[in-house]
């Protein structure tokens, strides 16, 4: 009986160390000041009918009274004042992106929600014009690094050539921004929320955020949940995986992006052309990569030649002509590991690799109104070879393309938060791990990662969150994810409710594309945010809009 009981004993002991690690972690935001917010009219002019205010936080929560960073903030006044809720705080994803740059877009929330809240965005720490993270001496350099990198690398050479790349960058980002990398952890921006929410006088959290501010919202509901009003997340990060079990999540990731690139390529011989440029019909080349004749065996002796994408769809009418274009793109793909193709002839022609094939492959997914038409003339084109027409290549290519600045503070708040190994030598190993089914997926969402491997803090440190992430609070969240979606598959949303207990998750059928929109999702948010108000367990909506829709 004594020994039965051991388990279930641990479990308990290590549950309340969790919590008192919790508890610890919130107290010292606790005892930090409250930032006072001296709100001004933006003086930027796509800031124009934004006010603007500046945050002093605490550095290292572990000092709450010493060296403070400044955070950026930008407010939309509620429209209809006398009505008015409070503050909702919207929060970017990524991480990295900025929410300054969400405001500069146009109003936020256009609708009841806006004339109700006052509407606050802002810069995470190390994005933006948040102490943001610099790895670089200037823009120049900066460009000429991510220029020359390939990820993810598509034999042993680039692996090598990325393993001194990271302990490069790594090296930069250290020297230019060495006293922030330490404090970028996703505890330390939700402990940073936790006084934005104190200084605009808000007694409970009303929060929205999508994608990586999924694990943000949870994380905060994991030290604070008695503070919060509603919490809103949509396409919606595993926390369990994302903090505790990173190459969990790259896989689960993978997987996903796996499972729409199979609907793309379903959806497609469904519309057929002109909708889908890459359906059957079009004119193709049987070219090899630019190395030549023997780079398929050099390919296979480095030992990185991997498996095609082989997963199984339902049989239907178009099943012969989904295995077709399947089996196009696998010999694409097999084609650019043995060397870059051209696309076009003489001065417009553009030479292409498999870095920004994979890339393209994965990123242009998250948009199936404009991303997926864009990808599918990219590889019409790529199988065309000699043949075909570089515009469409260099627009696709374009439209999956990163934003440099972004890349620098992804790379420094994923690495904070990460669970991999600080040895580069060991990412091939790494990415051998991969499910059969996922080989380039799996490789390009790992080597994103790549730079964690040389980075100057520990794997893991005392601002781990591991749970439990149950949310403590009057009101259930309110998760919504898209069916289908290559960064934040369904699967993670499903773990999430799990984890939160008080959650509720509603999926957007027939949904594509990273994060959910049309009228249903609207309405939702409006009733979730402004009246508390909650979906029947089970309920769905049904997207607007098919991809490849005339």
């Amino acid at each position: 009986m004594v020994v039965a009981m051991l388990p279930l004993a641990a479990g308990c002991a290590g549950a309340v160390q969790q919590q008192t690690a919790l508890g610890q972690l919130a107290a010292q935001a606790d005892a930090a000041a409250t930032p006072r917010l001296d709100w001004t009219d933006c003086a930027e002019q796509q800031l124009a009918g934004y006010e603007c205010a500046a945050a002093r936080v605490p550095l290292d929560y572990a000092r709450p009274d010493g060296e403070t960073i400044e955070l950026a903030l930008v407010r939309q006044r509620a429209g209809d004042p006398q009505r008015r809720l409070g503050t909702l705080f919207a929060a970017a994803g990524g991480p990295g992106n900025s929410g300054l740059d969400w405001a500069r877009g146009g109003p936020m929330f256009p609708g009841e929600i806006s004339r109700r809240f006052d509407v606050v965005t802002f810069d995470q720490r190390g994005v933006g014009a948040s102490a943001p993270v610099r790895c670089f001496a200037d823009a120049a350099e900066q460009e000429r690094f991510w220029s020359a990198m390939v990820l993810p690398p598509a034999d042993a050479e680039q692996q090598l050539a990325a393993e001194r790349a990271a302990r490069a960058y790594a090296e930069g980002c250290a020297r230019h921004s060495g006293a922030l990398l330490p404090h970028l952890t996703t505890v330390d921006a939700a402990r940073d929320l936790d006084l934005l929410r104190r200084a605009v006088g808000e007694d409970r959290l009303t929060f929205t955020g999508g994608s990586y501010a999924t694990y943000l919202g949870q994380v905060y509901g994991a030290l604070f949940g008695e503070r919060v009003r509603a919490l809103h997340l949509t396409s919606v990060i595993d926390p369990a995986v994302y903090g505790g079990d990173t190459r969990a999540e790259i896989a689960g990731t993978a997987a996903g992006t796996a499972e729409v690139f199979e609907e793309f390529l379903r959806l497609c011989a469904q519309a057929g052309r002109p909708e889908c440029a890459f359906a059957e019909g079009g004119e193709r080349s049987e070219l090899v990569g630019e190395s030549g004749p023997g780079a398929a065996e050099k390919a296979g002796s480095s030992g990185t030649e991997r498996p095609s994408v082989t997963l199984t769809t339902a049989a239907g009418p178009a099943e012969a002509d989904v295995e077709r274009l399947r089996a196009r793109d696998a010999a694409l793909l097999e084609r650019f590991r043995t060397g870059p193709i051209t696309v076009g002839t003489g001065e417009q022609a553009v030479r292409v690799g498999y870095a920004e094939v994979v890339q393209a492959h994965a990123l242009l997914l998250y948009d199936p109104r404009q991303g997926w038409p864009a990808l599918a003339g990219l590889l019409a084109e790529l199988d065309r070879g000699p043949h075909g027409d570089p515009a469409p290549v260099r627009q696709a290519l374009a439209g999956g393309a990163t934003p440099l600045d972004f890349l620098d503070s992804f790379t420094a708040i994923t690495c904070a938060d990460a669970t991999l190994p600080r040895d580069p030598a060991r990412w091939p190993a790494l990415a051998q791990e991969t499910p059969a089914a996922t080989p380039d997926f799996d490789d390009f969402w790992l080597y994103m990662r790549q730079p964690c491997a040389a980075w100057p803090t520990p794997e893991q440190d005392a601002r781990h969150v591991a749970g439990p992430w149950t949310l403590i609070s009057d009101k259930p969240a309110l998760l919504v994810n898209n069916r289908y979606d290559p960064a934040t598959p369904l699967e993670f949303a499903r773990r999430a409710q799990q984890e939160l207990v008080n959650a509720r998750l509603v999926v957007v059928e027939g949904g594509y594309g990273h994060e959910p929109g049309g009228e249903c999702v609207r309405s939702l948010r409006e009733r979730y945010l402004i009246d508390l108000q909650l979906p029947a367990p089970g309920a769905t909506c049904t997207a607007d809009r098919a991809p490849f829709a005339s």
